[in-house]
């Protein structure tokens, strides 16, 4: 397939790029800004893609300015499918990566699919009403939704607790100053994740949306245990404030088994590595890179 991938240039629009290619898929990186409508119709109508991945978006909860959240991942994905159904040949899949964190703090673990969306921060509630809003095309495009739950590997921001754990191990610094403490996440691999993205690209059902998750949280205490086994270096946790949100989800856990099932009947096992294969691959890019901040 020809696909046109937004967000080419992101922590996962690298190696879902890569990952795509290496399955024989052609990827046009799309350049436009999502907020140019008219350059993103030209380019659109240029590219006339097979299928299309959108991953572009503000993806850091902790992101200063709240109203962009809005402009880039609710009025630029419109922008997107506004330029979408004007080719003369529609694509035929359409894949919006959307957010775990839409599910919010509930009693209920691990969340299926149909489990009511509660946000609790602007992140969520704009990928939430990217969903309702994409719906409004179901008509005129072949959409399928991805709720990724959290995942990491090298490459992503250090603004991330994953990266910047893994940046500060691997300078062997004396301490880190996080936010919260008493949260529990899956901290799955981001290859998984794309894995995931191209098993739904071409087999997920119409209008569906699947969480792409493991079911396997982890506290934060335990990655931090599981750094200090792989270095041998203990490092002094400090809680700053200004890390702490005031609207934290606590433990944010996903059921797969909609994904596993897609995966199954097409034979297409997705990777799993370990989290300490993960957590050793940061520490490995992170000890050629610079200091932690």
């Amino acid at each position: 397939m020809r696909i046109l991938l937004t967000g080419a240039g992101g922590f996962t629009g690298r190696p879902f790029a890569q990952q795509a290619r290496d399955a024989g898929h052609e990827v046009v990186a799309l350049r436009a800004d999502l907020t140019d409508r008219a350059g993103l119709l030209q380019e659109i109508q240029d590219a006339r893609p097979d299928a299309v991945v959108h991953l572009a978006a503000i993806s850091f909860v902790g992101h200063a300015a709240e109203q962009a959240f809005y402009a880039v991942n609710v009025v630029g994905t419109t922008n997107l499918l506004d330029a979408l159904v004007q080719l003369p040949v529609p694509p035929r899949r359409v894949l919006l990566a959307s957010s775990a964190n839409i599910y919010g703090n509930s009693e209920q673990s691990p969340l299926a699919e149909t489990q009511p969306p509660a946000p609790v921060n602007h992140y969520a509630m704009s990928k939430l009403a990217m969903e309702y809003m994409a719906r409004t095309y179901a008509e005129r495009l072949d959409l399928v939704i991805t709720r990724p739950f959290n995942y990491t590997g090298p490459g992503q921001d250090s603004n991330f607790l994953i990266p910047k754990l893994a940046e500060h191990f691997a300078a062997r610094a004396p301490s880190v100053s996080l936010g919260n403490l008493l949260v529990e996440r899956e901290f799955n691999d981001i290859r998984m994740v794309c894995d995931a993205y191209l098993l739904l690209l071409s087999h997920g059902q119409p209008g569906e949306a699947y969480n792409v998750c493991s079911g396997q949280p982890y506290t934060l205490q335990h990655v931090i245990d599981t750094f200090e086994q792989l270095t041998g270096h203990s490092i002094k946790v400090e809680v700053d404030s200004r890390f702490v949100r005031p609207n934290e989800v606590h433990r944010l856990c996903g059921n797969p088994d909609k994904l596993n099932k897609v995966a199954s009947a097409h034979r297409a096992p997705l990777q799993m590595p370990s989290l300490k294969d993960t957590l050793q691959r940061m520490l490995d890019v992170a000890a050629a890179g610079a200091s932690p901040r």
